[in-house]
């Protein structure tokens, strides 16, 4: 029998999916899941997505262009220009959802063995996109105990090696909620412009920053707005995960070139997701701060109750939807295993990603857990009782 791929075989498995045959298990015994997993807004996608889905009127369903519809590209440039980020359309390079943004990112900037920094805990699809391109993540580690913040640029200083091609954020961040500050946003220029590096910025929860200060974008930074590879997605912020349409923004003209090979080797992204993505883009300014108002709500709800809980802390996320969570348990994979499997409480249990595949750091985030606070605050309520119980029943039959 042929061998598969080495690549394949240390491709990490995502810890916001691997245990959905659990939570399908537990369903098909009756039991609800509250699924605290996964990124997936329960929130109705916009009434404009939704009309230009339905008023689709083409006799040919044809490729578009590689780079993406004019018209998408053109709505995105003004887009980002209500946020001070000033592109222009030849800017813009529109992909099959965030993901494939951020795998041809890497494999237009990447040769084997070149090395990213990233602070963790992290994406982690973000490992698993570096793998495909031959290169390696080396992180940094932030701490709850500081709640997440950006490390000292000494520890950054460490890691670079003359392997080291760039820096990777996500800010407002996934997995933790952090939001970067002005003054840690210089701190990364300062590095990037210092080792001439490349600034990977996944922007795509800019929507959701909950502090007085103001969003702080990669391409906000004076001097290296050349080296800046700026990662975005509508999935989250319109909530039309499935539509698959995110975006690559850069201004380094040979990269342009570069990612454009694997564009067109690839075709084009999805016709009808990026036609919902452009109606999108006009999305009433009554629904965006419906939905940010929402989020406001349940991430304090969340997080307070969370920390009532005996043994439970998370800080306070100031961003996107998530909160990484520390819990009185040694094991938090085993224990998200055991909800799933052997737990019930009322006939319900909580679906969370176990945090330590956040990480690539052996032992780190062992006891973490990460929560999305997409569902409506009755089914949040309902999903902290449950959890309360399971950390009850779960450490009385560990004595």
């Amino acid at each position: 029998m042929p061998n598969i791929s080495e690549r394949g075989k240390i491709m990490p498995a995502s810890p916001i999916r691997k245990l959905v045959p659990l939570a399908n298990a537990a369903m098909a015994r009756g039991i609800k899941v509250h699924r605290l997993n996964i990124g997936q807004p329960d929130i109705p996608t916009p009434e404009v997505a939704l009309e230009a889905l339905r008023n689709i009127d083409r006799k040919i369903l044809e490729y578009s262009p590689s780079e993406g519809l004019l018209s998408l590209r053109t709505k995105l440039r003004d887009y980002y220009r209500r946020f001070n980020i000033d592109v222009d359309v030849d800017d813009i390079i529109i992909t099959t959802g965030g993901s494939e943004a951020v795998l041809f990112a890497f494999m237009a900037t990447l040769d084997p063995g070149d090395e990213i920094i990233v602070p963790e805990p992290a994406y982690a699809n973000y490992m698993a996109f570096a793998i495909s391109a031959g290169a390696k993540i080396v992180t940094v580690p932030s701490s709850i105990e500081e709640g997440f913040a950006l490390p000292p640029v000494e520890e950054f200083e460490k890691l670079i090696t003359d392997r080291t091609k760039g820096i990777l954020i996500c800010n407002p961040n996934n997995p933790t909620g952090y939001l970067y500050t002005q003054k840690e946003m210089n701190r990364l220029r300062d590095i990037v412009k210092k080792h001439d590096l490349f600034l990977y910025s996944d922007e795509v929860y800019r929507e959701f920053c909950y502090t007085g200060a103001p969003y702080i974008s990669a391409f906000h930074l004076d001097g290296i707005s050349e080296q800046v590879v700026l990662i975005d997605s509508v999935s989250k912020r319109y909530s039309e995960c499935g539509i698959r349409v995110g975006a690559i923004i850069t201004k380094h003209k040979e990269l342009k070139k570069n990612i454009m090979k694997f564009c067109q080797a690839r075709l084009s992204p999805p016709l009808l997701g990026q036609i919902v993505a452009e109606a999108s883009i006009d999305t009433p300014e009554e629904y965006m701060l419906m939905t940010y108002n929402e989020y406001v709500e349940r991430r304090k709800f969340l997080i307070d109750g969370l920390n009532r809980i005996p043994g439970v802390y998370s800080p306070i996320p100031m961003g996107a939807f998530y909160t990484v969570a520390s819990l009185p348990v040694e094991d938090a994979e085993d224990f998200c295993q055991w909800c799933l499997r052997e737990f019930e409480y009322e006939g319900q249990t909580v679906f969370m990603a176990p945090a330590s595949g956040f990480y690539t750091t052996p032992g780190r985030g062992r006891n973490e857990v990460r929560l999305a606070y997409v569902l409506k605050k009755e089914d949040l309520a309902d999903a902290l009782k449950v959890l309360a119980k399971a950390l009850e029943a779960y450490n009385a039959k560990k004595v």
